[in-house]
């Protein structure tokens, strides 16, 4: 059984930390101020590390040990009643090594929100600790003008939210205008999203034979939710931090929330590949991609975002939903990671809904 943390409310208190990249440039030196006013404007406290505002490491906020040592201490924290990442970055791999993650089983569970390199932080909660984390965006994603995604991360950390829509338009880097930003301003800085595309999900379902495109049928999954970064869950396969043939034993049953940021189609490609083999797909049940961040509508000798996916999990026999709002374009739908739920699509609609 894959804990839950108890939900948040007015009076607690939120850690800020770095385990990752700090915000000591701007423009997150000064989103990190206006996030950090919006939540307490919504009664929470705010303790923020060492580690938040500092950018003298490699990749990550400072010294890996420094880094893991925070994240330690703040998850173990009595005072402390949830924690969302500065940011995200490059080397948190190098932070994990200064967790011990079998440690944190001994202490009362919190919810954690981060994504991209924050993977390496949540993966490895869910599957070595057994507590479920949210992969949803990190602190400078509430300076903003609150919108679907920055409400619908809160009202899981809040409990008023058990079912959760996918987002009608999003912000297609190819349509997106490329701006050089003399100064932040305030206005700036708290703009909503630049919605400028309609969401157009690309779904699959299994004939018997093969993978066809699903033409509007209605796909469900069920199971444990799972998956995070790419980037990053490639890295991690063979470590002391892949436990995945005992959390595979005890899951029958897992559907593989999936994103990319900077792989190309053939890394794509080639990161999937690696967990097939591994065995971490033997009891998926399905799989839900993010839009990928790098890859987006690009092909590298015949291979694309697509078939990257479709063409090594093909043998699997489950349904595959691509293009969700799930990572690095905005606006992502947060996603409970270790939580049991079932998922629903059909055409350009789908939703997750959490047990």
């Amino acid at each position: 059984m894959i804990k839950r943390p108890e939900r948040i409310k007015t009076g607690d208190t939120i850690g800020i930390t770095a385990p990752s990249f700090g915000a000591f440039i701007e423009p997150y030196s000064l989103l990190i101020d206006i996030a950090e006013d919006n939540l307490r404007d919504r009664g929470y406290r705010i303790l923020e590390g060492k580690t938040a505002r500092l950018g003298d490491g490699i990749g990550i906020s400072t010294d890996p040990k420094v880094c893991g040592a925070e994240l330690m201490d703040f998850y173990k924290r009595d005072d402390i009643d949830a924690i969302i990442s500065a940011g995200g970055g490059e080397l948190m791999n190098e932070t994990i090594t200064y967790v011990d993650f079998d440690e944190l089983k001994n202490y009362k569970p919190k919810w954690y929100v981060g994504y991209s390199d924050n993977t390496n932080f949540i993966f490895p909660l869910v599957t070595i600790t057994g507590v479920q984390g949210i992969y949803g965006p990190c602190i400078n994603g509430y300076a903003k003008v609150w919108e679907d995604t920055e409400n619908d991360t809160f009202a899981i950390l809040e409990g008023t939210k058990s079912s959760f829509k996918g987002y009608d338009m999003f912000v297609e880097p190819s349509k997106e205008e490329k701006t050089e930003i003399e100064e932040y301003t305030t206005e700036y800085l708290k703009a909503p999203y630049a919605l400028n595309a309609k969401r157009q999900l690309v779904s699959y379902v299994h004939d018997g034979k093969k993978l066809i495109p699903a033409n509007g049928a209605e796909i469900k999954m069920k199971g444990v939710l799972l998956g995070g970064c790419l980037d990053v869950l490639s890295n991690l396969v063979g470590t002391r931090f892949d436990r995945m043939k005992e959390f595979v034993k005890n899951n029958p049953e897992i559907i593989w929330v999936l994103e990319a940021c900077d792989l190309n189609p053939m890394f794509i490609r080639r990161s999937i590949w690696n967990l097939r083999e591994a065995g971490w797909f033997d009891t998926a049940s399905g799989f839900v991609i993010g839009r990928p961040r790098a890859s987006w509508k690009e092909a590298i000798m015949g291979a694309d975002q697509y078939n990257a996916v479709t063409d090594v999990v093909a043998n699997l026999g489950v349904p595959v939903v691509m293009d969700a709002e799930i990572g690095h374009i905005d606006p992502m739908l947060p996603v409970i990671m270790g939580a049991q739920a079932e998922v629903n699509a059909k055409g350009n609609d789908f939703s997750f809904s959490y047990s």
